[in-house]
């Protein structure tokens, strides 16, 4: 089968790999219909994930159909249309028992599909833990749809979900990307008092104003007066730092009202400072880590009932035997790129 594989740092290429199989008893096997690419994907590429195995098929951001099962998986069968979860986990250990699916401690949990064992940028993808990994797609529900709920849809309302957004709020969030849109959804749902976004790229900042014309947007000069002049307290309550570099990790707790919540989302390339003498009396509370992808079930639900849509933000698609380009126009942002749909 073609499947798109990482040879090492700065060298990903198309490759033709046997057939995956049924190693355990919880596994599944599924045949991608859809795929995208993921900014974590090119920090893997760029050699800025370290517990990338080279040799490993990349891509976690999938849906398909279950084409076979181990004999212990009990909630989805062959024919099953499903979306697969960024996150490995067991559902039984002490973090996945308290919805910290990103500290499985299972030696393949957390962020394992297309880093650590092969992921989904091919024909068909072993997932362990399937009745964990996969969820059904309702029948209302198209592929483009749910193409986004196991990782960047996941990921955004988590985000919302920690940052105990109130009806009374200002929400700041930094990055109009694809993490950023989807956060931006997720926000949206829980109906603060105001949404700002702020995005340095001005195709991003035009796609925010035409789709959702409530949300306030602003750019990263100026940013900091912005959110003085469109909140109550002094700052925004809530942050929420998607980009993921240091100007932005910076902004965002500047930004932030006292005894603020500022929910760090990004993946950064390198680290960051946590300047205490200058943020001293601020009282900030930060929220940080990996995604827990355990929603993705409840994710579907409010898709079907029309209350999250993220099929705008496809913006281009390529065939798997296409997906160079594809990876080109993404790390390019050539040609007002949002997300990718790949079609396997």
């Amino acid at each position: 089968m073609l499947a798109f594989t990482y040879v090492g740092a700065g060298d990903f290429r198309l490759t033709d790999k046997p057939l995956p199989e049924i190693r355990d008893s919880r596994d599944a096997i599924v045949k991608v219909t859809l795929g995208s690419i993921c900014t974590s994907d090119l920090h893997i590429k760029h050699g800025s994930v370290p517990r990338a195995v080279p040799g490993v098929t990349v891509g976690h951001e999938m849906v398909g159909i279950v084409e076979q099962v181990g004999e212990d998986v009990v909630s989805v069968k062959p024919g099953d249309r499903v979306t697969v979860n960024v996150e490995t986990f067991c559902g039984e250990c002490f973090f996945c028992r308290r919805g910290y699916v990103n500290n499985c401690t299972d030696p393949d949990g957390g962020w394992a599909l297309g880093c650590r064992i092969d992921g989904g940028q091919a024909e068909y993808v072993r997932v362990p833990y399937a009745d964990q990994g996969l969820d059904r797609i309702p029948d209302r529900v198209s592929d483009e749809q749910a193409l986004f709920v196991g990782d960047v849809l996941a990921t955004g309302f988590w985000a919302a979900r920690i940052s105990e957004i109130s009806p009374e709020d200002t929400v700041l969030i930094i990055g109009a990307g694809p993490t950023g849109l989807c956060t931006l959804l997720c926000v949206m749902l829980k109906k603060p008092k105001r949404i700002i976004v702020c995005e340095k790229l001005p195709g991003r900042r035009r796609f925010v104003k035409e789709h959702y014309p409530g949300v306030l947007v602003t750019e990263p000069d100026g940013c900091k007066e912005f959110v003085l002049g469109n909140s109550d307290n002094g700052g925004a309550d809530v942050v929420l730092e998607v980009a993921g570099s240091e100007d932005t990790f910076r902004l965002a707790w500047e930004c932030a009202r006292p005894n603020a919540i500022v929910t760090v989302v990004a993946l950064y390339d390198r680290p960051q400072m946590l300047p205490l003498p200058d943020m001293y009396g601020k009282n900030l509370i930060f929220k940080t880590g990996g995604v827990d992808g355990c929603d993705c079930a409840e994710i579907l639900s409010l898709i079907a009932e029309g209350r999250i849509d993220t099929t705008p933000f496809i913006t281009h698609r390529y065939p798997l035997c296409r997906i160079d380009e594809a990876y080109d126009l993404f790390e390019r942002r050539l040609d007002g790129v949002i997300k990718v749909a790949v079609e396997c």
